[in-house]
C-alpha cells in the first residue's frame, strides 16, 4: 500500500516513514520515495494517547494498514513509556505512515492529547484510544463528514467483552444501552458523548484550544473539550454507520466502580469550570431507588468502593441475573455520587 505525505494540497506524496521516540524527530527527516498521487479529499491525523499499551497497540496498527483513506498520519503518544511501547510502534513505523512522541513521565492523558494534535499535520484531526480496531472506512468516515459541514464528530464505539460475571451481567447490555441513549440525545446534548473516537478540523481545534491538562483525575478531559467545542457554536454529530470495535472494556464490577468513583470527582471539576449549565446530572429524586443510591454514597470511599466490587465480582455470577443486574447497577451509581459530592475521599488518581 502506498501512503501520502500531508500536505493540504490537492497533489500529495505516497512515503514510508520512519517512526521515533523523540517528540522532535520529524518524518520528514527520514529517507523517502516519492510518486506523485492525486488526492481531492482533506488530510487526517489520528492521535493516540496510550500508556502501557504494547499489547494493545498491534490491533490498532494492523488496522491503520487496511484504511481505505491513504492521505493519513498517525501519531501515538506514549504518556510514560512503561513497556517499550515505542518498539511496538517503531517496528509498525517500518511499513505504515505512524510515529510516536514519548513522554518520559506520566504526564496525564490531555497533555499527551495536546502533544498530538499540535504536532498534528492532518486537517481533520481524529481522537483514537489505542484500544480499538478501525474498520476500513475509519478514516474516510470521518473525512467525509468534515467535508459534508462544519462539525464535530462523535463515532461510537461497539464493546468486545471476554467472557466475565461482570460482563455477562452488566457490560453487554450497558454497552447496548449507552450507544442507544448516544443516539437519541438532542442536538444541543451531544458533546456529552465526546471521548475515545471523536474527530474535528485543525481550524477548530485551534480555535476551542488544547484539552485541560488540570484534568487529572479519571475522565471527563474529553467531554470538557466537546462542551467547548459546543459553546464555539458547532454541531456535533454523533454519527451512526461507524462499526469501530473497542477491545479494552471494563471486565469486572471491581474497575467499574473505582472508575466511576473516580470521574465522579472529575465531573465535580468539571461543573465548577463551567458553571451549572453545563450539568449532565440532575439532583436524585426522592424514590425509593435514589434513596439506596445516596445511601451507598454516604459510605463510600475508596476502600468500600472496592470492597463491594470484589464481592460482587464473587456473587453475581450464582446470582439471578435480574437482581445482579440491579445490585451491580447500584454500587456503579453510588460510587459515582459519592465521587461528586465527596471529591476529597478520592485520594489516588487511576
Amino acid at each position: 500500500m502506498r501512503w501520502a505525505r500531508l500536505s493540504g494540497c490537492s497533489t500529495s506524496w505516497s512515503r514510508r516513514p520512519s517512526t521515533s521516540e523523540a517528540s522532535d524527530d520529524r518524518p520528514d527527516r527520514a529517507p523517502y520515495a516519492f510518486l506523485a498521487v492525486p488526492f481531492t479529499s482533506m488530510s487526517a491525523t489520528i492521535v493516540v494517547p496510550s500508556r502501557g499499551g504494547a499489547a494493545r497497540l498491534p490491533v490498532l496498527l494492523t488496522s491503520l494498514g487496511q484504511q481505505e483513506h491513504q492521505d493519513v498520519e498517525m501519531i501515538v503518544v506514549l504518556d510514560g513509556d512503561v513497556d517499550d511501547s515505542a518498539s511496538v510502534v517503531r517496528r509498525f513505523g517500518d511499513e505504515l505512515p505512524v510515529r510516536s512522541i514519548v513522554f518520559p513521565e506520566n504526564r496525564g492523558r490531555a497533555a499527551a492529547l495536546n502533544a498530538g494534535f499540535f504536532d498534528a499535520r492532518g486537517e481533520v484531526l481524529i481522537r483514537a484510544d489505542d484500544d480499538l480496531e478501525l474498520e476500513p472506512d475509519f478514516v474516510a468516515h470521518h473525512v467525509r463528514l468534515h467535508e459534508q459541514a462544519p462539525r464535530g464528530v462523535i463515532g461510537m464505539c461497539r464493546d468486545v467483552f471476554p467472557d466475565t460475571p461482570y460482563a455477562r451481567t452488566y457490560g453487554i447490555r450497558a454497552d447496548e444501552s449507552i450507544r442507544a441513549q448516544a443516539f437519541a440525545t438532542p442536538p444541543e446534548r451531544t458533546w456529552q458523548w465526546w471521548s475515545g473516537n471523536v474527530s474535528t478540523t485543525r481550524d477548530d481545534f485551534l480555535a476551542v484550544g488544547g484539552y485541560d491538562e488540570d484534568f487529572r483525575a479519571y475522565g471527563w478531559e474529553d467531554v470538557e473539550w466537546g462542551y467547548r467545542l459546543h459553546r464555539l457554536g458547532r454541531e456535533i454529530l454523533v454519527a451512526p454507520d461507524f462499526t469501530t470495535l473497542h477491545h479494552g472494556p471494563v471486565t469486572s464490577t471491581t474497575e467499574r466502580v473505582q472508575r466511576a468513583f473516580h470521574s465522579g470527582e472529575a465531573y465535580r471539576k468539571f461543573v465548577s469550570k463551567h458553571g451549572p449549565d453545563a450539568q449532565t446530572f440532575s439532583r436524585l429524586d426522592c424514590s425509593a431507588w435514589n434513596a439506596l443510591v445516596r445511601l451507598g454514597s454516604a459510605l463510600a470511599t475508596e476502600r468500600t468502593v472496592g470492597i463491594a466490587g470484589r464481592m460482587l465480582d464473587r456473587t453475581i455470577g450464582v446470582l439471578p441475573a435480574r437482581p445482579a443486574e440491579k445490585l451491580v447497577a447500584l454500587a456503579i451509581q453510588s460510587a459515582a455520587d459519592a465521587g461528586r459530592r465527596y471529591p476529597g475521599r478520592v485520594r489516588t488518581h487511576l
